[in-house]
């Protein structure tokens, strides 16, 4: 990679829903520092958010890394859940393998990878299921 890329690595806490979302919020922070456009960050914290609760719903936490290079933000979020049986089916709105006590707490709607590929240029999940998922989104800047 060249030497102008800034790194940001977070661990994502699967055992906290209050502390899901830290990473977005820090990395809307230093991209901000870095002086990117209001609408990437926008774009970019949503896609994070969203990334980072289905880790948290779904498979108990993970990595977010996030790579900024003078022409996009890249973000590969990580984790060694149940992995996604069937992508299709997950990425239409409304569709969701949520608990009920999770759905009570106003989480798991069905929206997560829906709003993750809305508000990113590029999309990629590799998963398997019993191993994990792994999610590369980039934006442009």
């Amino acid at each position: 990679m060249p030497d102008d890329v800034v790194r940001f690595c977070f661990d994502v806490d699967g055992d906290d829903f209050s502390s899901a979302g830290a990473a977005s919020v820090e990395v809307k922070k230093r991209l901000r520092q870095l002086g990117i456009s209001p609408e990437v960050i926008r774009r970019v914290a949503i896609a994070m958010y969203e990334g980072e609760i289905n880790m948290v719903i779904h498979a108990d936490g993970g990595k977010a890394l996030v790579e900024v290079t003078p022409d996009e933000v890249r973000m590969t979020l990580e984790d060694h859940g149940p992995g996604i049986a069937d992508v299709e089916l997950a990425m239409q709105e409304g569709y969701s393998t949520a608990r009920e006590n999770i759905r009570s707490l106003g989480f798991g709607a069905g929206m997560g990878l829906p709003n993750m590929k809305k508000y990113t240029d590029t999309m990629h999940i590799d998963t398997e299921v019993g191993r994990g998922t792994t999610v590369v989104m980039t934006v442009k800047i």
